[in-house]
């Protein structure tokens, strides 16, 4: 058990002090208006009102008391001995082609289905830093490397298909732009996840000279192919309403293969929503670099039970002075 605000213990002395004048003498003064002696009634039996006279103001006090122990936050320790922690630097790139609408994942499109297996990815990672970049014609960085998850989330909930405004699909661009952000790593082991439904139709970089330059820097790249075997379907706005128009696969499932195998990575097909789930969750397990240190430390705070005593303590002595303890001048 220890606290987690420790100065606030210095209050308790500039409390006492101010109690102690509270009931001096000195503090309450001298009376305005003479009292006749009490003298002739020394004898009486008291009441159990005047024996508890200094209750209300006791409990008034103690209340104020434990309302410092509240403030100096008591916790105790729930985990703090050492951890395995990854230390893993991981682009995420990201296809936003505009065939990524097809509903291969019904009632998912292509993009729906990416983006929730790669939350689920997110989730599962605790010490990486991970970065996102999309891609169609040229790429863009969607996310920097970090470890700021939360912040991760928000920038993949935010992209959409065709948000580069671009056409086609330029894999070793996309590829190149992942090794540029992750060149000046020190991690122990850089990776990138490439998600894409298509082939490199654009761009002024060959995705085997891409993948080449990212084995020599150490990277290794995942490659995830996205979509059903054969004819798919995809959404179009006609004169007639939206109308589901069949498309034909597009995948180039041997570049793809290659270039993972170029980086010493492996290549996935994603034909359904249980092998997209499953893949990610491969490459967690796979992509397992363990460093030894310290576990974060974890605290439970135990400051709410002494807050509550002392505001009943508090309401008690106050509601006391207002009632039966209550004086008239």
């Amino acid at each position: 058990m220890n606290v987690a605000n420790p100065a606030a213990f210095l209050l308790i002395p500039i409390l006492v002090l101010l109690i102690a004048l509270r009931e001096s003498r000195w503090f309450r003064g001298i009376a305005r208006l003479p009292f006749p002696s009490t003298s002739l009634v020394e004898g009486l039996p008291s009441t159990w009102r005047v024996r508890l006279s200094r209750l209300p103001w006791f409990l008034i006090y103690a209340g104020l008391l434990l309302s410092v122990v509240a403030l100096a936050r008591p916790r105790s320790l729930l985990k703090g001995a050492e951890a395995r922690a990854r230390g893993i630097d991981i682009m995420i790139a990201l296809d936003t082609s505009g065939s990524m609408r097809a509903l291969d994942f019904d009632p998912l499109d292509r993009m729906a289905m990416a983006k929730r297996a790669t939350k689920m990815f997110i989730s599962h990672r605790r010490y990486d830093r991970i970065g996102l970049i999309v891609f169609a014609g040229v790429s863009v960085l969607q996310c920097p490397l970090t470890l700021d998850y939360g912040a991760l989330l928000e920038f993949l909930d935010q992209v959409q298909v065709g948000q580069t405004t671009t056409e086609n699909t330029a894999i070793g661009t996309a590829i190149a732009s992942a090794c540029n952000h992750l060149k000046g790593s020190h991690a122990k082991s850089k990776v990138i996840i490439l998600v894409t439904d298509g082939r490199n139709n654009s761009g002024e970089i060959d995705p085997l000279t891409a993948a080449k330059a990212a084995a020599a820097l150490g990277i290794k790249i995942y490659t995830i192919g996205v979509g059903i075997h054969g004819q798919s379907k995809i959404p179009v706005d006609t004169v007639w309403g939206k109308q589901l128009v069949p498309i034909d696969e597009d995948l180039d499932e041997p570049a793809l293969q290659e270039i993972a195998q170029t980086t010493n990575g492996r290549y996935f097909r994603a034909a359904s929503t249980h092998e997209f789930e499953e893949i990610f969750n491969e490459i967690d397990h796979l992509e397992k670099s363990e460093v030894k240190g310290p576990a974060p430390v974890e605290y439970q705070d135990h400051y709410l039970p002494w807050l509550m005593i002392s505001m009943v303590l508090l309401s008690a002595g106050f509601g006391a002075l207002e009632s039966a303890w209550r004086s008239v001048p």
